[in-house]
């Protein structure tokens, strides 16, 4: 059977129309046709059509009729979770695009938690006054993203290359350093690497072979230094840290507020470099898009070790 455009994007005769999931979903949080018509706004008999008209277009009843009381069946409790679901997703939909408001504009940045947290979010409005036409929409992610199926315009990931579907600049080389509360050492002074693996040693769970990584040269016993509470993002681990629970090993840039009121204190003269850096990843796409080109010149301005690939 051949079919044409237009019937391909003609609702099927199956699925509900917005009034029925409405109706279905209140009816049966409320297990009654007349508080379900009082919270939509609309008559009890509008509700009870609504209903009526599902569980035709479904071939199923949604509800046993009790007395007063509308009773999800079995179909009816299995079907209650998506329409919900599907009502919530509309909505949050909306909400994101009213959120726009008048912009032109809009950059949509997916980044690691802690790095977004910490280090993105805190210069934003830095953005803003270099871009104040572009609302940004910000969320996070550990993976890599493919941009051939993702709609996001640019990730900031610790990755080294080739990179999945899209191209990148190299934003910075991460730096790690230990630091703890000034409390778990003694005079807040800088221990050597015998006297750190003697402390509890914080796991970042995601990360797990930092600590392992840290005393490579130094001959400890592995086992001695995975023993520690773990966390699963470096944020946690940073409020573990400041709670004096251990030794946190974390990139230099998430501790700098930290370092400079005092809650934390370095607790090595060292540092260490690894072997991911930081990147900011973008499909070919984006080139072409005004606001991320302003974001794009932005963070490699702000960044002094940032450099384009060649």
């Amino acid at each position: 059977m051949r079919f044409t455009h237009e019937v391909c994007m003609t609702r099927r005769a199956y699925t509900p129309t917005m009034p029925e999931l409405e109706a279905f979903v209140q009816a049966a949080q409320t297990a009654s046709a007349t508080r379900a018509a009082a919270a939509l706004g609309v008559t009890q008999s509008a509700i009870s059509r609504a209903l009526s008209s599902l569980e035709a277009r479904l071939g199923v009843a949604l509800f046993h009729r009790m007395r007063q009381r509308l009773v999800l069946s079995d179909a009816g409790r299995a079907f209650l979770p998506e329409a919900a679901r599907l009502l919530a997703d509309l909505d949050r939909a909306a909400l994101t695009v009213m959120s726009f408001g008048g912009h032109r504009d809009v950059l949509r940045i997916a980044a690691l938690p802690t790095f977004a947290a910490m280090w993105l979010i805190p210069r934003l409005g830095g953005f803003a006054g270099h871009a104040p036409g572009v609302t940004v929409d910000v969320t996070a992610t550990l993976a890599p993203l493919d941009f051939e199926t993702d709609p996001r315009d640019l990730a900031i990931l610790r990755a080294k290359p080739p990179y999945r579907g899209g191209e990148a600049d190299i934003l910075a080389d991460e730096r790690l350093v230990v630091v703890a509360a000034p409390a778990l050492l003694s005079g807040g002074r800088a221990l050597e690497d015998a006297a750190l693996a003697r402390l509890p040693l914080l796991q970042q769970a995601t990360r797990p072979n930092l600590w392992l990584d840290w005393f490579l040269t130094a001959g400890l016993d592995p086992i001695t230094i995975l023993r520690g509470a773990r966390f699963e993002q470096f944020g946690m681990v940073l409020a573990a840290a400041r709670a004096g629970l251990g030794l946190a090993l974390v990139p230099e840039p998430f501790v700098a507020e930290d370092l400079a009121a005092g809650r934390l204190c370095l607790a090595s003269s060292r540092a260490m470099i690894s072997d991911t850096p930081y990147v900011l990843t973008y499909p070919a796409r984006s080139r072409d898009l005004p606001a991320f080109r302003a974001f794009r010149d932005w963070i490699l301005a702000d960044l002094p070790g940032a450099r384009p690939l060649p």
